[in-house]
């Protein structure tokens, strides 16, 4: 039987990624954080941390914490059962790794939703869509969103739909820079916005349009979606952005689709824990729902149905 205490420290090593710092928190001293450590790892006959900085979990780690998290689900879950009377602004953590264009379209006013009908401490933590995944597997988060197309050992996956991006800039950047529309020659002299260094989305859509790869081209970096369509319309480059986002200005034309028989289609993803606690079930089904009607849909989408409405519940 693995001891409350010792999964306690452990998981709070984790997340403050220090064994100063949790002992801190948990008011108890750093040589007990260590003992109780040790004692769990001489039970388990593994290591669980890497000593470093910052602390990490080793692979059993990674199984341990999401173990503990799923506890800590259940036991919030239980607790509401038996004392339905309790205090509602008790909230059981969670954490979702979502992308930032989700998060700045159709997944934001979803996370309101959540925390509207769920019981539950929300935490989103956002990264690009093709990196996402290693936060599910290192136990951080109960489901991510992603790219990826297959689970892993534990895990389930549900295809959500489709984003469409488009390849958009102001009209006068355009007459600027790309008076003969796109070609080789001014993509690579051209600045383009991107979200981070590890967007490859752009790359992508040079690699559709000319047929050809195009690596050395002028970047400019905004990491964050509305940073990003900020940056394009104030005309200091032209760049990959989300349809949802970019149909009004295109319609009013404050933007200019560069490339209209080119769009470029993501489609995501949404991985979660095989076996799920109550309340990660009911952020399951919200997120696919909600998915079904925001995203674009394919007959491929439907390969795996979404969780039905019963499981949605206000916990």
């Amino acid at each position: 039987m693995l001891d409350c205490y010792q999964l306690e420290a452990f998981a709070a090593v984790i997340k403050h990624q220090s064994f100063e710092r949790a002992a801190n928190t948990l008011n108890i001293s750093r040589g007990a954080i260590s003992q109780r450590i040790k004692l769990l790892e001489e039970m388990l006959s593994t290591v669980l941390l890497i000593r470093e900085r910052p602390v990490l979990p080793t692979a059993a780690g990674e199984i341990l914490l999401r173990h503990v998290k799923a506890l800590q689900l259940m036991e919030h879950d239980i607790y509401q059962r038996i004392v339905p009377d309790a205090d509602p602004r008790e909230r059981a953590p969670i954490a979702i790794a979502v992308n930032a264009d989700s998060l700045a379209t159709w997944f934001g006013p979803l996370a309101h939703r959540i925390i509207a009908q769920i019981q539950v401490a929300l935490e989103i933590l956002v990264d690009d869509q093709d990196h996402t995944w290693p936060m599910l597997a290192r136990g951080e988060a109960i489901g991510c969103i992603s790219t990826e197309s297959k689970p892993s050992h534990g895990f389930e996956v549900v295809r959500l739909g489709t984003m469409e991006y488009r390849c958009v800039a102001t009209p006068n950047f355009v007459s600027t820079y790309f008076p003969d529309g796109l070609t080789v020659r001014q993509i690579v002299s051209t600045p383009a916005i991107l979200f981070n260094r590890k967007d490859s989305l752009h790359d992508v859509f040079l690699e559709k349009r000319f047929g050809l790869k195009i690596e050395r081209y002028t970047k400019h970096y905004f990491p964050s979606p509305v940073a990003l369509l900020d940056a394009i319309r104030s005309e200091k480059g032209y760049g990959m952005v989300p349809a949802t986002q970019a149909e009004p200005m295109l319609n009013c034309g404050k933007l200019i689709d560069l490339a209209p028989s080119h769009p470029i289609l993501v489609t995501l993803y949404w991985h979660h824990w095989k076996t799920e606690p109550a309340l990660a079930k009911t952020v399951t089904a919200l997120i696919v729902q909600e998915a079904a009607k925001a995203l674009l849909q394919t007959p491929a989408d439907s390969e795996k149905p979404a969780p039905p409405p019963s499981l949605v519940s206000t916990v």
